[in-house]
């Protein structure tokens, strides 16, 4: 996928940077893999907001993805390759031997044609599925399950992959794009490739528009309010807050680490490389 830029028409699309979406399936998806997909607006199930900022966003429908690759050792063709507006990277359609479809990730270098299988039995080729156990160490993958048979949960996103470091008895190590180190049992699935659409990171929105399509609302900075509002407000002329970045609610906004699970501490044996605060 290529960059597109535009003529400066305008102060808005002087800056302006897409991603083409040339080559892409441009008809509505396949209609017994959708569902009605609804936005919570950022509320919980209460209806009270808690997390800022979401709402309105174009209307679109929710395209089942077969995270747990359920077909085993029967040999589907990608049909297409679409744009889903729930997900940062592309989906395939994918039509298998006994007549049914399901949508997958679809990994960067697949082709319309190609085929892929699912299982133990697969070759290692990009977009094909198998335990971790046989795949290779070195080998580019995505979509990985943490627990066996619970579904990918790792490397879903665009131009996203972990590689597989090692083995150690029962589990393969692996490393993630955060710089983290971690096993995972040998029996859970992954997928071999890199996600598509690498180059989503390179977007530049260029007008306030664009984020409102996406169901993203305007944001005001915490120094520009009252001291009542956040605790970086308030201040003679513009102050740059007194202390380190907090949310609203003060809690450190630079990397604080929220979560404790001992349960799966014995797992990690390189965290992630942690922010500057």
């Amino acid at each position: 996928m290529a960059l597109k830029t535009f003529k400066p028409y305008t102060k808005s699309r002087r800056g302006t940077i897409l991603v083409s979406r040339e080559g892409l399936w441009k008809g509505r998806p396949f209609k017994p893999l959708t569902l009605p997909n609804s936005s919570s607006k950022g509320r919980n199930n209460y209806g009270r907001i808690t997390s800022r900022n979401h709402g309105g966003g174009h209307k679109h429908k929710y395209r089942k993805i077969d995270f747990h690759r359920k077909k085993i050792d029967i040999i589907g063709e990608v049909e297409r390759i679409e744009y889903d507006p729930n997900r940062s990277c592309h989906i395939m359609l994918v039509k298998f031997e006994d007549g049914e479809r399901y949508y997958y990730l679809a990994p960067k270098d697949i082709k319309i044609g190609d085929k892929i299988q699912n299982g133990s039995k697969s070759e290692i080729k990009v977009g094909n599925c198998l335990p971790l156990k046989d795949i290779p160490v070195g080998i580019d993958i995505h979509n990985v399950e943490i627990n066996p048979g619970g579904g990918g949960k790792i490397a879903r996103s665009a131009g996203t992959s972990v590689s597989i470091s090692g083995i150690d008895g029962n589990y393969s190590i692996i490393k993630m794009t955060s710089g983290e180190v971690r096993k995972i049992n040998f029996n859970s699935m992954a997928t071999i490739g890199v996600l598509s659409n690498p180059d989503q990171k390179n977007i530049k929105i260029g007008k306030a528009g664009r984020s409102r399509w996406l169901g993203i609302r305007p944001h005001t900075r915490g120094v520009v309010k009252n001291p009542v509002d956040h605790p970086h407000g308030g201040g003679e002329g513009k102050s740059a807050g007194g202390r380190h970045p907090v949310s609203p609610t003060g809690q450190s906004a630079k990397g604080l680490k929220t979560r404790d699970n001992k349960r799966t501490d014995k797992f990690i044996i390189r965290r992630r490389k942690k922010k500057r605060v």
